[in-house]
């Protein structure tokens, strides 16, 4: 299971089940988004990025995560993507062995820049940065191998090796980047430098940092980039940087919940756009309370995700009515519970009031209870579940 999958479609139970939770929905977390962003210049795209624009956002992310540690210098995704490239048909065995040289080529130089010392800026000399972006982007196409094969079948890695495998070498790999896939990742890196990242990057140390952190002991799949010293980052490299997506904001929170044993001790959570260099965060209970998480304490979320993670493939639509039927039942059972005097839609305390007893905090809660109503996500007072 995934967990970027998993929140794709509203139709699966993750999105069921988080949708239902969050009774604010993304909207205030959005406004307070707004509020925060004060940046003034988007970096845009070269023209030569078209269709590779997820491909720079993989390398410039773990450009950035290399400048905090370096302890990991080829990600876990890129080694997975390199091992599953060998099942990738006649060509697959070449271009394993070039990926695997690939991640001992950027081991050495990672190691040889010393990405991660503070006592020298984020970006190295212009040639360094410009081979190491190529380097980056090249392992971010392995990466599409870790995460699905059809997709791998149409990177450009993949359609040169088989086109000539006997000829493909880790230079030929090398060339591949268009410059202005390599522009692109070391501009992205240049604007960090004079942004809030530097004063974040000189206030810890590397053992202060994880690098793509995961999430062992639940089931499903999920890899953030950066945790500094309790700070949960996330970096986005999309050009509508003044947007928040639902997704977005739930992939956050997803992070939060799936850390069930505190392992990170996360306190807050941010997110970094590196084509406007501007750094957005929140507390966690900040961003808890702007999402409407209906009272649940952080422990009790993260447990009640934790059985629906056990309890069903979370990140997949259900299509029988048996598949169906088992999700609205598990779900059912998940639901919160509202307790008298206290808002069916948000869980808050109610108002006094001296007329007729008041279901609804307030008149947002009133209109949004026929919404979560129509979905069955309106749970009915009761006691408290087992």
């Amino acid at each position: 299971m995934s967990l970027t999958s998993g929140l794709h479609s509203p139709r699966t139970p993750l999105r069921r089940f988080l949708d239902r939770e969050l009774s604010a929905g993304p909207r205030p977390l959005r406004d307070n988004f707004h509020a925060q962003y004060k940046a003034q210049h988007i970096l845009l795209p070269p023209p030569g990025v078209g269709t590779e624009a997820g491909t720079v956002g993989t390398a410039i992310d773990q450009r950035l995560r290399l400048a905090f540690t370096a302890a990991a210098p080829v990600d876990l995704a890129t080694l997975l993507g390199i091992e599953d490239s060998g099942r990738a048909g006649r060509a697959g065995l070449r271009i394993r062995a070039v990926g695997n040289e690939l991640a001992s080529h950027l081991t050495e130089t990672v190691h040889h820049l010393d990405l991660d010392n503070r006592d020298q800026p984020i970006e190295r000399a212009q040639d360094e940065e410009e081979d190491l972006a190529r380097m980056l982007l090249a392992a971010a196409w392995y990466q599409v191998a870790c995460r699905t094969s059809i997709g791998f079948a149409y990177t450009p890695l993949f359609i040169t090796a088989c086109e000539d495998p006997d000829s493909f070498t880790l230079q030929r790999l090398l060339n591949l980047p268009h410059q202005d896939l390599v522009a692109d990742v070391v501009a992205q890196l240049h604007k960090a430098t004079d942004g809030p990242l530097r004063a974040l990057r000189t206030g810890t140390s590397p053992a202060d940092c994880t690098g793509g952190p995961t999430f062992p002991g639940v089931n499903i799949s999920a890899d953030a980039d950066l945790i500094v010293d309790g700070l949960l980052l996330d970096f986005k490299s999309t050009r509508h940087a003044l947007t928040l997506p639902k997704h977005t904001a739930w992939q956050l929170l997803g992070y939060l919940l799936l850390d069930t044993h505190d392992h990170y001790r996360i306190d807050t959570l941010g997110l970094y756009l590196t084509r406007s260099a501007t750094l957005v965060s929140w507390p966690v209970a900040d961003y808890l309370r702007l999402l409407g998480t209906r009272r649940r304490s952080l422990t009790e979320f993260r447990g009640v995700l934790a059985e629906l993670l056990a309890g069903c493939e979370a990140d997949r639509i259900p299509f029988t009515p048996n598949e169906e039927n088992h999700i609205r039942l598990l779900l059912q059972r998940l639901a919160s519970v509202i307790q008298p005097g206290h808002c069916l839609v948000c869980a808050q305390p109610l108002p006094d009031s001296t007329r007729r007893p008041r279901k609804y905090c307030s008149q947002w809660s009133t209109v949004h209870a026929s919404t979560l109503r129509n979905h069955g996500w309106l749970p009915a007072p009761g006691p408290q579940r087992p």
